[in-house]
């Protein structure tokens, strides 16, 4: 973390990390302070929803050292879940999607609305978005406060570089990473491809990175 803090304050750009190393930025600020202001919402059901690799269980993760709870990933909800939530205020369901036994899915939504806990639930699209075949679990998704983690912008393309090339103790020259983002579509996961192929690239050449292995990792992307 101090690390990383220096090299942005000698790239001159806004040291702006909370918890953990998050970078809050536009892109995400509503979803962190969001969750930051438990239990001050407006529902006691989230849907944090956004692309892979957008920062949702980094979100999720913080706000449970802070507030402690339970995580479950969707796919693994089953009747011991039910249990396993009594002795917890919050709850975090991960990754929902479709394969996901809907009955026990609801059984487990009213226990916790009629408990009075909180519920946080991250998925790539916004829950009510979701088709589900039973109709009161199409009801009761709308009852969610929908909260986006929208495509990054500049700012945060910069820190998600700096930060993933940092954690591999790569150095990298400021213009290469303003050339970089001018460049690079704006997609998390794009991002975290680019990032591997020109660490590959560096490590296959031997070589720091520079504008030829960032040139080349572009077009493997393209390609």
């Amino acid at each position: 973390m101090n690390n990383l803090n220096q090299l942005i304050l000698n790239f001159d750009h806004e040291q702006n990390f909370k918890d953990q190393d998050f970078y809050v930025s536009k892109s995400n600020e509503y979803s962190f302070k969001l969750l930051n202001s438990w239990p001050i919402w407006e529902k006691n059901f989230i849907n944090l929803f956004g692309e892979k690799f957008s920062g949702k269980t980094h979100l999720v993760n913080i706000f449970l050292e802070k507030f402690n709870g339970i995580k479950i990933e969707a796919d693994q909800i089953n009747n011991q879940s039910l249990k396993d939530i009594k002795i917890y205020e919050n709850i975090v369901i991960e990754n929902l999607n479709k394969n996901i036994d809907e009955n026990i899915f609801f059984t487990l939504l009213n226990n916790i609305e009629q408990d009075n806990k909180f519920l946080i639930v991250t998925t790539i699209k916004p829950i009510v978005n979701f088709r589900f075949g039973l109709n009161d679990l199409n009801s009761r998704s709308k009852n969610f406060l929908l909260s986006a983690l929208e495509k990054p912008g500049d700012d945060l393309m910069f820190a998600l570089i700096l930060k993933n090339l940092s954690d591999r103790q790569i150095s990298i020259d400021k213009k290469l990473i303003d050339f970089i983002v001018k460049r690079i579509d704006r997609s998390y996961g794009k991002i975290f491809e680019f990032i591997y192929k020109i660490d590959n690239i560096s490590l296959k050449r031997r070589k720091p990175i520079d504008f030829k292995i960032i040139r080349e990792a572009f077009r493997g992307i393209i390609e």
